[in-house]
């Protein structure tokens, strides 16, 4: 007899990798119960009482958790179980944030639409999430859609300079499709990273060994690739340079740019990548600072801040320095739901939205949120850790710097790290675009974790346990005839030379 969730034992007896929906199952009671006793908190904070509402927003929530747990269970066994609780309880928090902005702003007392939006949006990421995970069986299939992928990203990212376009505050980051907003770049970014996966796993090896030596006398200092293969960086740093420009969007610039470099190295395992990248992108940022006052700008926020004239002229450092007095303000343990001043600043459920945790919650329960953000990446590069395929590999990768990455840059800005950016951070701020596409890169994650943990078919038919599964790809020599890698299953490795 096999066991009741696994299925039946193998005949020679060998253990089979136990399926962990189980775990997942716990974990999604305790991420729940979180959201549940944080959203009535505050409700009792701020009206006294429990609304409707609020009973609504929950139901909601546990019902498209759960819905999303028996899909895994069925379809994806054997994926990951911790990347959907965690996901669960940050857009939960998310919701309870951006409805506690919106029933304490003294312009919109008693009024809760965008927390309503934020839960359809969230009910929409979770059934793409689960349409991921059913429709994306075999994740590496999408390998044969390299170039349709990249065609598909670059024309998102060109969209906003359509008609279609739709600009706020000097930003030309939207379209507009009747009554509703979307931002094209956050789905372009789960293209891209399919993309730049798919075409670097496959040239990983060359653009590793075949470069040109720069010396100084009889001195190496450092290896660069081959024209060739600087096509990749071309087009990655053009791409983030046309955002830059054409749509004033330097967080996104700067993301993708740097998830670009991240997946390059891992590749490649050259820091000389790295190292053109940056300074390729260092010396653009510089001539759009030069040519576009919009970059000035934010420059001049970030670097004089605290200065008068920056403070209080439009479109100064007013949001920022506010911003920064409300984290203050909140201390270790925060002001609570009903008092704080943040939510009377600019985009206090978005662009703010770590700022608001930390004035509510205090610094105690930013940091709680910081390590759930946290532990959602780690997750990401433990996936890619556990996949063999190359593409997946960096696939997964992708998606856990992006998300680590993107927390960077959003507390970064907040705290006059960088400059201001304007960007959201993972499952907590108001937007549909990017929760959307977060609950698809966790579908992807999903998937990809499931295909690696899923048993295989060993000698005579019997289940065979990926992780000891032997790799019958030897390693190949480079040219000086040393080890190198060993291919990734389904690329060729390099011949000795």
């Amino acid at each position: 007899m096999g066991d009741p969730e696994t299925g039946p034992a193998p005949a020679d007896g060998a253990l089979l990798p136990v399926p962990r929906r189980g775990s997942e199952l716990l974990l999604l009671v305790a991420a729940l119960v979180t959201v549940a006793a944080t959203l009535l908190s505050a409700s009792l904070s701020v009206t006294g009482g429990v609304g409707p509402g609020v009973v609504v927003y929950l139901a909601v929530l546990c019902a498209g958790a759960v819905s999303l747990h028996l899909v895994l269970r069925r379809v994806a066994p054997h994926a990951d179980p911790v990347v959907m609780p965690v996901a669960t309880v940050l857009n939960g928090l998310g919701v309870t944030m951006i409805w506690v902005v919106e029933m304490t702003r003294s312009s919109s007392l008693g009024e809760h639409g965008d927390a309503d939006r934020q839960m359809v949006w969230t009910v929409v990421g979770m059934a793409l999430c689960a349409a991921t995970v059913v429709v994306v069986r075999r994740p590496q299939r999408l390998t044969l859609y390299t170039y349709m992928i990249a065609a598909a990203a670059l024309l998102l990212l060109l969209l906003p300079l359509s008609p279609l376009g739709h600009e706020v505050l000097g930003a030309r980051r939207w379209i507009r499709l009747g009554q509703f907003t979307m931002q094209p770049s956050e789905f372009a970014k789960v293209l891209l990273v399919l993309f730049l996966a798919s075409h670097l796993g496959r040239r990983r090896e060359v653009m590793a060994l075949v470069t040109r030596t720069v010396r100084v006398g009889r001195f190496k200092v450092f290896s660069v690739p081959r024209g060739r293969d600087l096509a990749p960086m071309a087009v990655g740093w053009g791409m983030a340079i046309l955002l830059l420009v054409g749509t004033r969007d330097l967080g996104t610039s700067l993301l993708l740019f740097g998830t670009f470099l991240a997946v390059l190295y891992a590749a490649t395992a050259r820091k000389s990548w790295v190292l053109i990248g940056l300074v390729a992108f260092s010396a653009g940022a510089y001539a759009a600072y030069l040519m576009f006052g919009h970059v000035r700008n934010r420059v001049e926020i970030w670097l004089h801040a605290f200065d008068e004239e920056v403070y209080s002229r439009p479109g100064g450092s007013y949001q920022i320095v506010e911003g920064m007095f409300a984290l203050a303000e909140g201390g270790l343990t925060g002001t609570g739901f009903g008092a704080g001043f943040v939510q009377e600043v600019f985009a206090a459920d978005s662009d703010l939205v770590l700022v608001s945790v930390g004035e509510k919650l205090g610094l105690t329960g930013l940091m709680a949120v910081l390590l759930l953000l946290f532990v959602l990446a780690e997750r990401g590069f433990r996936i890619a850790l556990g996949a063999r395929d190359w593409f997946l590999k960096l696939t997964a990768l992708g998606y856990a710097f992006l998300t680590a990455f993107d927390v960077f840059i959003v507390l970064g800005g907040a705290t006059l790290i960088i400059p201001l950016t304007g960007m959201t951070a993972p499952f907590l701020s108001a937007g549909g675009s990017a929760l959307m596409a977060n609950w698809v890169i966790v579908g992807l994650w999903l998937t990809i974790s499931e295909t690696a943990r899923r048993p295989r078919p060993g000698p005579g038919g019997a289940a065979q346990d990926p992780a000891t599964e032997a790799i019958d790809v030897g390693p190949r020599r480079n040219r000086s005839g040393a080890a190198g890698d060993e291919a990734g299953p389904g690329y060729p490795a390099v011949p000795s030379q």
